[in-house]
């Protein structure tokens, strides 16, 4: 058995193989509501018809100013819950496992899809930070203050809640890709002087109480992923040590599995991406933090997987753009690798149509 096909167990949750859909942004919300609709069904569908041991939906916001675009998708009211019902339930009926991510984008809310700031008489709004520190292009967030942070904890706790009331059976809570978490890890982005400032414990504060309560709210059986970028790719700034470390605090506190990308905390920053150049950083977090991981980026091949598997670099592993391009991938997959999956759609079974 590859053990890219090896079933994983993780709390009450069975993946039926290690080859996972990371969230991926679909910008397809209309009229600026974060409603998903029969795109997201569609598209998050075909993945789990395809073979994929768990399908994770977009960054899906916590509240509308949490949102990356006017486009993006929410889950802060029950209307919400009730759109992504269908979703979760296909996933599942499909025999893979759908999963959520929760995210608040911080001081990178309100881009108007081309990296500058959406105009407030255009529906855009004002974003928050733990610093006033700008993006490139978008504007200047307020600074936040303890009150605002204790809504914001909340506003994760009740968007958690909402998710397993939906039918999802993974939440991940997104600490990465310079979104408002990972603003507060890095001291690039926070320069704080009160709890949530300044040393390694205080930066981490935030999504330490963020993981406590997300956890309090699914329950026990449920797991619970981060998603860290175990690196802003400049001098000074969060690194992959600091992630080891955090991850370890988190699973603590009831995380039990970290999605382990990179960057996305600033701008114009070269990244020389040849294939699987984040699967260091899985490694390092795996085995500093002693910890479960997932690698993901330009991850294409069975065999590449397999092998980052074999040599124990990651426990799972999130394909993004071989599954844009081949949503059957992971059947493909097991064709390639000598393995027999029973678990192709009916209709697509050799034999349906004689």
């Amino acid at each position: 058995m590859a053990l890219l096909f090896e079933p994983l167990t993780i709390r009450d949750v069975n993946f039926r193989n290690r080859i996972w859909v990371p969230p991926m942004c679909q910008f397809a919300c209309e009229d600026q509501t974060g409603n998903p609709n029969s795109w997201h069904l569609v598209n998050a569908g075909s993945y789990a018809a395809g073979g994929a041991g768990m399908v994770m939906v977009e960054a899906t916001a916590i509240s509308p100013i949490g949102r990356i675009t006017a486009q993006c998708a929410g889950i802060w009211n029950d209307h919400q819950r009730d759109l992504w019902k269908p979703v979760a339930a296909f996933i599942e009926s499909q025999g893979s496992v759908p999963a959520i991510q929760i995210a608040h984008a911080g001081r990178k809310a309100s881009d108007d899809m081309h990296e500058k700031a959406l105009p407030l008489d255009q529906g855009g709004w004002e974003t928050i930070g733990p610093s006033a520190l700008a993006v490139d292009g978008l504007t200047v967030p307020r600074v936040m203050t303890t009150e605002d942070i204790a809504v914001v904890v909340q506003e994760f706790a009740d968007a958690a809640r909402r998710s397993v009331e939906a039918g999802f059976k993974v939440i991940e809570i997104h600490a990465a890709h310079g979104y408002l978490l990972h603003e507060f890890l890095s001291p690039l982005s926070n320069i704080r002087e009160d709890q949530y400032g300044g040393s390694l414990e205080n930066r981490a504060r935030f999504l330490l109480e963020v993981v406590k309560v997300v956890r309090e709210q699914i329950g026990s059986d449920i797991p619970l992923f981060v998603r860290f970028s175990a690196t802003d790719w400049v001098d000074d700034g969060w690194t992959p040590e600091e992630t080891a470390i955090v991850a370890k605090w988190c699973q603590e506190l009831g995380a039990d599995l970290f999605d382990i990308s990179s960057g996305g905390l600033l701008r114009s920053i070269f990244i020389s991406s040849t294939p699987g150049y984040q699967v260091p950083f899985s490694e390092t977090v795996k085995n500093e933090g002693k910890v479960l991981t997932a690698a993901v980026g330009k991850i294409t091949t069975a065999v590449q997987a397999e092998q980052i598997l074999q040599e124990e670099k990651a426990d799972a592993i999130f394909i993004g753009r071989q599954l844009i391009n081949d949503p059957h991938f992971p059947l493909r997959a097991a064709h390639e690798l000598g393995i027999e999956v029973d678990y192709r759609p009916v209709p697509h079974r050799p034999g349906y149509w004689n």
